[in-house]
C-alpha cells in the first residue's frame, strides 16, 4: 500500500448563498494514508494560506464521528460511501495515488450554502424545537426495572437515538427528504413510556415543521439508509407515518 498520496481535488467554492459557485481544482502531495479526510483538507488549507489564498471552508468539530457537524459529498456520495463512516472518520488509505476526488456540499433547498462546503442545517434544529423532546416531569432517575420497557423497544429506541443529525440522508435523497432524521427522532421517544404522553402532538408538530422547512417527500428510494453513518433503518420512516396517522385519528 502507498504510504503517501498525490491527489487532485475538485472542490466546490462559493462565497455565500447568493453568489454563484464553481468547482476549483487543487493539487495536494505527500498526503499520509494515515490521515483522515478532514486532516487532508487541513493540509490543503495550510498550503492555500501560505500562498495568500482563501482557505476552503468546511464544518467539523469532534472528529470522532459522534457530533454530526462534518459532512460533504465525496465523489457523489455523502460521507464518501464507506459503511457506518462519517467524513471525519474516513481515512486517506481508502484512496489511490493520483486519484481525482470531487468534493461538494450537501445539496438541498432546505440546507442553503453558507460558504464553500458549509451549509445551514438549522432546519433540523427547528424541527427538534417543534417537538423532539419530553417536557413532562419525569422525576429523578428511577431504580432499574421500575418502569418495565420491553427489550425490543429499548433496543430500537437506542438504535434510533444514535442518529447524529448530520443530514447525509437529506443530501443522498433525490427528493431531499428529511424523513429518516425525523422518523429516528420520533421513534426514539415514542417507543419509551416517558415519550408516549406527548406522542401525538410530537408527531404532528415535527412532521408539520419538516414540511414547512421545504424538505421533499419520501418515496422509499432508501438512499438515506444506505449513506447513514449510524445505519438508521428506514423502519423509522414507517414508524413516523404510523405515529402521524394515530395522531390524526385522535
Amino acid at each position: 500500500m502507498e504510504k503517501t498520496l498525490n491527489l487532485t481535488l475538485k472542490i466546490w467554492r462559493q462565497k455565500n448563498a447568493t453568489s454563484p459557485g464553481k468547482i476549483v481544482e487543487y493539487k495536494v502531495s505527500d498526503i499520509s494514508t494515515e490521515m483522515s479526510f478532514l486532516e487532508m483538507l487541513d493540509v490543503l488549507n495550510e498550503d492555500l494560506t501560505k500562498k495568500g489564498e482563501e482557505p476552503v471552508e468546511f464544518d467539523s468539530d469532534c472528529r470522532e464521528g459522534i457530533c454530526g457537524t462534518c459532512g460533504v459529498v465525496i465523489n457523489g456520495i455523502p460521507h464518501g460511501g464507506y459503511k457506518a463512516t462519517t467524513v471525519c472518520q474516513l481515512h486517506m488509505r481508502h484512496f489511490k495515488n493520483g486519484e481525482t476526488i470531487v468534493i461538494e456540499p450537501w445539496r438541498a433547498r432546505a440546507f442553503p450554502i453558507v460558504k464553500d462546503l458549509v451549509v445551514d442545517r438549522s432546519a433540523f434544529d427547528r424541527i427538534m424545537a417543534s417537538g423532539g423532546y419530553i417536557s413532562i416531569k419525569t422525576g429523578s432517575a428511577p431504580d432499574a426495572n421500575a418502569i418495565p420497557v420491553p427489550k425490543e423497544n429499548a433496543d430500537i429506541a437506542m438504535d434510533m437515538a444514535a442518529c447524529i443529525g448530520c443530514g447525509a440522508c437529506v443530501a443522498a435523497c433525490p427528493n431531499a427528504s428529511a424523513s429518516l432524521f425525523v422518523g429516528a427522532k420520533i421513534s426514539q421517544l415514542s417507543l419509551l413510556p416517558q415519550g408516549k404522553v406527548e406522542a401525538a402532538r410530537r408527531a404532528e408538530n415535527m412532521v408539520a415543521q419538516m414540511d414547512k422547512e421545504i424538505f421533499g417527500a419520501c418515496t422509499n428510494i432508501q438512499e438515506c439508509e444506505a449513506v447513514c453513518p449510524k445505519e438508521i433503518s428506514i423502519s423509522a420512516i414507517a414508524r413516523m407515518r404510523r405515529e402521524y396517522v394515530k395522531a390524526a385519528i385522535k
